[in-house]
């Protein structure tokens, strides 16, 4: 039997202060924005969810599990809401709190509107920054050699597929105007903040890496990167997106942001995060292209160590070129392998390993291949760290070792991927358990690349993040599917009784404004006619709407339809005949002008689309947003479910859809005053058994079903 002890008075007392505090904190804070925001509209809703996320994350529900799930509709303010509960938590136990969001755009709004605006009207005093990767940032020394030309700037190295383009002459240009502006302090040395738009071939030779530009070498202690670094130090507040976080945490955690367990996370836009966990956990690496860049490390080898001439490099340089050399015959047999069973791949690009299980030799290969990658990865660090030494202790000068450090660094990049590609196939999956999903492809120049990743991300989030943070808020307008968040907690790695709680707060907007029309139609999606019947049936449902937007689940079926119409003589603005910019700016004047403008865009525009008032009054749907399980990863977790005697439809697609519909039809009603009509015409919402859950799970429009 367990037996807890009760709380010590202290930390009672300790607990109760701050309980008390925080409360006066957010009644003060939330008076002040009251006062300071015209228009401003008290929300129950919002009140609640702030009380839940300062409850939450202080421990008053769990003091081990301090996870909220907020799904938050549209028009309840969930910036503000997590800015007014969660600052406070964070400043009054002096931690770091991170907002993380999938989208640029929402990073803008935080940054720019909403954590200033807070900001203003807070009793606590807090420092936010927007926090970016490496990769944003130019090194300030390989600038400044890539500025004056120096024949020692990295990009002259003859490595890698930095070798095939020498800089171009507007390259070098650019490099001197970057530069001077740095020099003369008027440019950071952030690429974002630079007001022309960089190449990405002219942006990698100058962009920091971590191999490279290393803060422990005194000559790059005031590079943009770790200046922006200890700016982030002194930051309360730190803005990033998810792929930087879940960099940070494949990596360990503390490595680009603080530790885990010195922060509470705001996850924003959570719906996200099992996608792009699941994009970080992935491998992949080319048979010849990794043959010929793993060669060219074996011959830079032996430059790194005659450059250096010390004692303390033999050891690992000989152990790195005894582990390249063992490399070459398993690649070798790994492509010759290949040749002979060409017929794998079916005429197709790509071949998938049913269950994840590798046929023989490759299970052989792929653990000899594991094992001396990594033996060449100690080596190549151990050398690395070698030439960081002697110039730290002036054995080597500068010029000669930025070049091998920069080469180094690349290699090491390199051989972090290749390494990681081979322990995930060679990887002994025990019998039950989640396979990973293992797959090539074959490119355009004959090579094949090779693929590995996990098909569920949950138990990696769960270590990487749940059982390690102080506390962590989930919200979206969308986390539920087919009104049940168990769905995403599978996905996300959470239990049904972990400790974590679930909030669902419907948006305050009166939907009973907007219709919900399923009109008759005479075939279904799969019918063959189905597109010829949009074409006959979208001019009456466009007919004398000031502002129209068509969604479509294919780019196929979406032209098809634009050709038609316009056959009719109808005008349209569709998605990839211009930039999505320009298509709602032309949209939007449209509006403005009293025209009649319809949109025709595919799932993309179902969501992050914030059209309110009359620029959307008018929304079509012409089919039930199902995926179809054509990538590799999409289709082996549907052969697990399968497998494990479940249904990949009901169980996968279905929720998938359910989310997606609902985030398509949240485009109409942005606003207290919008209203509309949202038109579906897939009558698998009646005719199917799973259609009522479908609809169910919808905003409470009104309806009129034909």
């Amino acid at each position: 039997m367990q037996v807890s002890c009760p709380p010590s008075p202290c930390a009672t007392v300790i607990s109760f202060m701050l309980s008390t505090r925080l409360k006066t904190t957010i009644r003060n804070t939330y008076r002040q924005i009251a006062d300071g925001l015209p228009g401003f509209v008290p929300r129950k809703e919002q009140n609640f969810l702030v009380a839940e996320i300062a409850k939450t994350l202080t421990g008053e529900y769990d003091k081990q599990r301090r996870i909220l799930v907020a799904e938050a509709g549209t028009g309840i303010g969930k910036s503000l809401s997590y800015a007014q509960g969660a600052i406070p938590v964070a400043r009054l136990t002096q931690k770091k709190l991170v907002i993380s969001t999938a989208t640029v755009a929402l990073q803008e709004q935080l940054i720019h509107k909403d954590l200033p605006f807070y900001h203003r009207h807070s009793e606590l005093p807090f420092r936010f920054m927007l926090v970016k990767g490496r990769q944003r940032y130019c090194c300030e020394h390989l600038l400044e050699q890539a500025a004056s030309g120096s024949e020692m700037a990295n990009f002259e190295f003859d490595f890698g597929s930095l070798s095939k383009h020498k800089p171009s002459e507007s390259d070098k240009s650019c490099y001197q105007a970057l530069w001077q502006a740095y020099t003369d302090g008027k440019w950071d040395g952030d690429r974002d903040n630079w007001p022309k738009p960089i190449t990405d071939l002219c942006w990698d030779r100058i962009a920091a890496d971590r191999h490279t530009c290393n803060k422990a070498l005194s000559h790059h202690q005031h590079c943009p990167f770790h200046r922006a670094r200890n700016d982030m130090d002194a930051a309360d507040v730190l803005v990033v997106n998810h792929a930087l976080l879940l960099s940070d945490l494949t990596m360990g955690g503390g490595i680009i942001l603080p530790p885990p367990d010195e922060c509470i996370y705001v996850l924003d836009e959570a719906h996200h995060l099992p996608t792009i966990a699941r994009d970080h956990g992935a491998a992949s690496a080319s048979v010849k292209g990794s043959r010929r860049w793993l060669e060219k490390l074996a011959q830079g080898a032996g430059k790194l160590a005659r450059t250096l001439n010390k004692e303390s490099l033999l050891d690992p340089q000989l152990k790195l070129q005894d582990a390249l050399a063992s490399l070459q015959p398993d690649l070798k047999a790994l492509e010759q392998w290949l040749a002979a069973n060409d017929r794998l791949f079916n005429e197709e690009k790509h071949c998938r390993f049913a269950d994840g299980v590798l046929p023989d030799p490759l299970p052989m290969l792929a653990e000899n291949l594991k094992e001396a990658s990594k033996k060449a990865l100690r080596a190549l660090d151990r050398m690395q760290g070698a030439i960081g030494e002697a110039l730290k202790d002036g054995e080597i000068r500068r010029k000669e070792a930025e070049p091998l450090l920069a080469e180094s660094g690349f290699y090491l990049q390199r051989l972090e991927g290749f390494c990681a590609l081979w322990e995930m196939l060679g990887r002994h999956v025990p019998e039950g358990k989640t396979p990973l999903a293992r797959w090539m492809v074959k490119s355009d120049d004959g090579d094949i690349w090779l693929h590995a990743s996990p098909i569920e991300v949950g138990y990696l989030l769960e270590e990487w993040l749940w059982s390690r943070c102080l506390g962590a808020v989930l919200v979206s307008a969308t986390l539920t599917a087919l009104s049940s968040f168990s769905y995403f907690r599978h996905q996300v790695g959470l239990k049904e009784h972990d400790g974590t709680r679930y909030l669902r707060l419907r948006s305050p907007f009166d939907y009973q404004k907007a219709e919900l029309y399923l009109p008759k139609m005479e075939h279904e999606p799969s019918a063959p006619a189905f597109t010829q019947e949009l074409i006959s049936t979208l001019p009456r449902l466009l007919a004398g709407k000031e502002a129209s937007l068509v969604l479509f689940s294919s780019y196929r079926q979406m032209n098809e339809v634009a050709v038609g119409l316009r056959a009719k003589g109808l005008s349209l603005l569709v998605q990839g005949e211009a930039s999505r910019n320009a298509l709602l700016t032309l949209h939007k004047q449209k509006c403005d002008g009293g025209q009649a403008s319809i949109l025709f865009g595919t799932g993309s525009f179902s969501e992050g689309l914030d059209l309110p008032g009359h620029y959307l009054t008018n929304l079509v749907i012409t089919k039930l947003p199902f995926a179809v399980p054509n990538s590799p990863v999409e289709e082996a977790t549907a052969e697990w479910v399968e497998k494990r005697g479940g249904n990949p439809f009901l169980q996968l697609t279905v929720p998938e859809a359910s989310r997606k519909l609902i985030q398509a039809c949240g485009r109409l009603i942005r606003k207290e005053a919008d209203r509309g009509r949202v038109t579906i015409l897939d009558r698998r919402l009646l005719t199917k058994r799973y259609g009522k859950g479908l609809l169910d799970a919808l905003p409470p429009f009104s309806r009129r079903i034909e």
